[in-house]
C-alpha cells in the first residue's frame, strides 16, 4: 500500500476503538435511501465512499460484521456501535461511512442511489429553522458534554482513550 500524505484519508469510529486508514482518494461519494441503509445508519440515509480493499487498513482494533444480506457486510464499532464500512463480501472495493473520516468535508456526495426510499420531506431538511449547537444548548449543559467529552478526536492518536 502506499502510504502517500496527498492520498491517505484517516477516520474511525466515535469512541476510538476502531481506526482506519485509506490510502488512495476514494471514489463514488454517494447517499443510499434505501431501507437497509436508513436502518443501518438510523437516519434518513447513508452517506459512503468507497476504495479497493487493497487501499483500506485498520489501524487500530477490528470491526464488528453484520451480514445485512447474504451479499452484503456492514462493518461497525462494537463498542460504541458506530456505522463504519458497506461491502458486498464478493466485491474488491469496500466503502467507509463519509461521516467516519475525520475531514468528512473533504469527500462530498455526487450521487443518490435507493431514491425510492427517499422520504417524502427529504428535500424540505436543509430549509427548516437552524440554530448553532450554541444557540441550542443550554450554558450548563454544554459545559458538562465539552468537560467529560468521551469521542475520540479527528485525527490518528498513539494511545486510546488517554491515559
Amino acid at each position: 500500500m502506499s502510504d502517500s500524505a496527498e492520498t491517505r484519508l484517516t477516520g474511525g469510529c466515535q469512541c476510538g476503538a476502531v481506526r482506519y486508514a485509506l490510502h488512495e482518494r476514494p471514489s463514488n461519494p454517494h447517499i443510499c435511501h434505501c431501507r437497509m441503509c436508513q436502518k443501518a445508519f438510523g437516519s434518513f440515509f447513508a452517506p459512503l465512499t468507497g476504495v479497493p480493499r487493497t487501499a483500506f487498513e485498520l489501524t487500530r482494533g477490528a470491526l464488528s460484521i453484520f451480514r445485512s444480506s447474504d451479499p452484503v457486510e456492514r462493518g461497525f464499532c462494537n463498542r460504541c456501535g458506530t456505522p463504519l464500512t458497506f461491502a458486498y463480501v464478493k466485491s474488491p472495493r469496500i466503502a467507509v461511512s463519509i461521516g467516519s473520516l475525520d475531514d468528512p468535508g473533504a469527500v462530498a456526495p455526487a450521487h443518490q442511489y435507493g431514491t425510492e426510499g427517499r422520504l417524502a420531506y427529504f428535500a424540505a431538511l436543509a430549509g427548516l429553522p437552524a440554530e448553532t449547537t450554541d444557540e441550542a444548548t443550554e450554558d450548563e449543559l454544554l459545559g458538562a458534554i465539552s468537560s467529560t467529552n468521551h469521542q475520540h478526536p479527528d485525527h490518528d492518536t498513539e494511545d486510546w482513550p488517554p491515559a
